[in-house]
């Protein structure tokens, strides 16, 4: 592969072979988690990477997407590569100058943020670099912390495979916006991506990730990203800042469990079939839901519980009914609360005209669908996944461009978390093509995230690596909920 020549590595510091976390210790002797892999990951050098060619951008406006992620942790997402057929300081040179070409076509990343005398806050895209870590955990390999028959929760130590772990998206005043982490396993490598959530949404963070995938393995872009400001998105509008910086809005030492639940295509297509009967409980009685735009107020909508004639409900509204209700029986809530089940979605093309596939930045809103404990629970599963399908269809132009509106009214921070107890909040997506990371050696053994943005309720979608409309779920719930998911055969019944 040829590289740019002027490709620039500097402030590389080695350090000494020490843990970065230490073991808890109990009487003298090592405590560990029963089943679980021991975490002791150690950093072994740090380096800045800059762009391999300036950047002709002089500075990007934060959006009306964007503001609001500020008091977000940096989004943390990584993938587990087979071992290359290489050494590991080729591996590292490689990935350093691949990086660097990437950040030429990406300059953003390589910016920081700065807020003007008016309140505005801004990309500067200064070419400053991101940051670029060497860690070592070759005491660690893939069957004790991927197949081994004794997992159940996801290893402690995937978390300690990212940088700037629960780091607020807005200290990108002063940190990189992006931070890239190499860990050498024993028959692995790990690379894990930390980049500012106010500056990009899943899908312009994996179009990153995967430039880089094909630049390492000396392959063509695909596809350039669009840097356009001209967008709905963009206001006058000034989000005022708490004095010292915005705070996560959940409680991030919160004890929870982790557990990825793999759904085959046959098992989400017997979900969808389900779903998709007519009759029964599911849709004969008139229904009040709430649908919420971005970061908008609540405005209840009516619906007469007719299936829409324009469309199925999805393979995938199917499985987060599923889970909803699952969920929601776990948690053994009172009937009478209301629980509330939010998505990501993704308005690029949603808008007339639509915006550009790649347009780079955020371009996302939450769109939360509310019912009653005790409906979730004893209509069937049609019921649940049809307020879900009829909250993402209408969800249009018109809908996106009020959530806006709102926003505008009353400019806000986005209030991550499970305020009430009964709430699900799904990110991430398996249209996603996180498996199409292949630096040139193989395709990828897994996907997984670090600590950021997790709380009781959160769940990432994932594709499941063998394709075909497969699908993992990350579930991050409290120990007592995620046991008596466990133990719901109703929802057991489809994971494999």
């Amino acid at each position: 592969m040829t590289c740019s020549s002027t490709t620039t590595v500097s402030k590389c510091t080695v350090y000494p072979s020490q843990p970065t976390v230490s073991s808890l210790l109990e009487n003298g002797k090592t405590k560990r988690k029963e089943k679980m892999p021991c975490s002791s990951t150690t950093t072994v050098s740090k380096c800045t990477v800059y762009p391999s060619q300036p950047s002709s951008l002089e500075s990007l406006k934060l959006s009306v997407s964007d503001l609001p992620m500020l008091s977000c942790h940096y989004i943390q997402k990584g993938i587990l590569l087979p071992p290359p057929p290489f050494s590991f300081p080729d591996l590292l040179l490689s990935l350093k100058r691949s990086l660097s070409i990437t950040l030429s076509f990406f300059p953003p990343l390589a910016g920081r943020l700065f807020t003007d005398s008016d309140g505005y806050v801004h990309i500067q895209c200064n070419d400053a670099g991101v940051e670029f870590i060497h860690a070592s955990a070759k005491h660690l390999a893939t069957h004790s912390i991927l197949y081994s028959p004794t997992l159940t929760d996801v290893p402690g130590c995937f978390k300690e495979f990212f940088a700037y772990s629960k780091t607020i998206s807005y200290t990108g005043h002063t940190l990189p916006l992006v931070a890239v982490q190499v860990t050498e396993l024993a028959d692995a490598v790990f690379i894990g991506c930390t980049v500012n959530h106010a500056i990009v949404d899943g899908s312009s963070l994996w179009h990153f990730f995967n430039t880089f995938a094909e630049i390492c393995r000396g392959a063509k872009i695909s596809e350039f990203p669009e840097f356009t400001r001209d967008t709905v998105f963009n206001s006058s509008a000034v989000l005022k800042v708490p004095a010292g910086g915005p705070k996560v809005t959940f409680d991030d030492e919160q004890p929870l469990r982790e557990r990825v639940f793999h759904f085959s295509r046959e098992a989400i297509q017997k979900l969808k079939l389900t779903a998709n009967q007519y009759g029964g409980n599911g849709v004969t009685d008139s229904t009040e839901f709430v649908e919420k735009k971005a970061n908008g107020e609540i405005t209840p909508v009516t619906a007469n519980g007719t299936a829409h004639k324009t469309e199925e409900i999805s393979s995938f509204q199917s499985l987060s009914a599923q889970l909803w209700r699952s969920v929601t029986r776990a948690r053994k809530l009172d009937p009478r609360k209301m629980s509330t089940f939010r998505m990501a979605v993704n308005c690029r093309r949603r808008l007339e005209p639509k915006m550009d596939a790649y347009y780079f930045g955020n371009a996302i809103q939450s769109i939360p669908t509310v019912a009653e404990v005790g409906e979730i629970l004893s209509r069937d599963l049609r019921w649940c996944a049809d307020l879900l399908h009829k909250n993402v269809v209408a969800h249009d132009d018109a809908k996106v461009r009020r959530g806006i509106e709102d926003w505008e009214k009353s400019p806000r921070l986005f209030p991550l978390g499970n305020f009430d107890g009964a709430s699900i909040t799904m990110g991430s997506s398996p249209r996603f093509p996180m498996y199409d990371n292949d630096f040139g050696w193989g395709r990828p053994l897994a996907i997984r995230s670090g600590k950021a943005n997790k709380f009781d309720g959160k769940i990432s979608a994932f594709p499941g690596r063998e394709g075909n409309g497969s699908v993992d779920l990350e579930v991050v719930l409290a120990p007592e909920t995620m046991a008596g998911l466990e133990n719901d055969m109703e929802f057991m019944q489809y994971v494999t």
